[in-house]
């Protein structure tokens, strides 16, 4: 049952730091879901890259066994197609906040591990991996490895749907699973779009109610970028 406003999202909580040995991490926690972020640095880039004096970012997400009602088997020596198109969403999400050159020769990993699964994980990893992100190249910049701060702008992501008809922002499990259409969109904070990614679960989405969505996208991606920007100046 919901509690709250159609246009109005999860209560949201980013803790920056949450792990010590990584270059920058952070926990968040929205409503019911809670994942946690870490950002690592290699010095050292793919190959295809080495020529080209650029640097990269990557992501990995998993969902702990325990992050769901049914244990979620753990992913060893064996590809889960779920996983890998959530990896390279968020990759693709937080390489479009850097500027890769300015990054020099090498690769920061962004390692999203659900520990409750309750909607919006995927949202949930590119919003406090952005945070993690940004410490990390805090970090860089205190220790000298970098000149100038590599990071264009916030992004943050947030889901919305079409439930029973009605439009709702940051859907929470139930709700997603009812969900005629549902959708996760990514932006930056100057109101640019980066991921739209949608599915018509049981209806064909016209385009007066993705105008919609899009609309209340926005105005949760504005409240996600305050309590990314309050996690930074802890």
């Amino acid at each position: 049952m919901r509690n709250r406003k159609p246009d109005e999202i999860r209560n949201v909580e980013i803790i920056p730091n949450y792990q010590k040995k990584p270059y920058g991490s952070a926990l968040i926690k929205q409503g019911d879901t809670v994942v946690l972020c870490s950002a690592q640095v290699i010095e050292n880039v793919p190959d295809w890259l080495k020529e080209q004096n650029s640097g990269w970012l990557t992501a990995e997400y998993s969902m702990l066994p325990g992050s769901s009602e049914t244990r979620i088997f753990r992913d060893r020596g064996h590809v889960n197609g779920r996983s890998k198109e959530i990896e390279r969403i968020i990759g693709r999400c937080l390489r479009a906040a850097v500027d890769l050159k300015k990054l020099g020769p090498r690769t920061i990993w962004i390692d999203c591990d659900v520990i409750q699964a309750d909607g919006g994980t995927r949202t949930a990893s590119i919003t406090a991996g952005f945070v993690a992100l940004s410490l990390a190249i805090r970090r860089l910049m205190k220790e000298g490895k970098l000149g100038e701060n590599p990071i264009k702008y916030k992004v943050a992501a947030i889901s919305a749907g079409i439930v029973n008809g009605e439009p709702l922002l940051d859907l929470a499990y139930e709700e997603d699973s009812q969900a005629d259409v549902d959708i996760n969109i990514a932006m930056n904070e100057e109101g640019k779009y980066i991921e739209i990614q949608g599915t018509s679960e049981k209806e064909p989405l016209s385009r007066e109610n993705l105008n919609i969505l899009l609309d209340l996208a926005e105005k949760g991606i504005k409240e996600l970028f305050k309590k990314q920007e309050e996690a930074l100046n802890v």
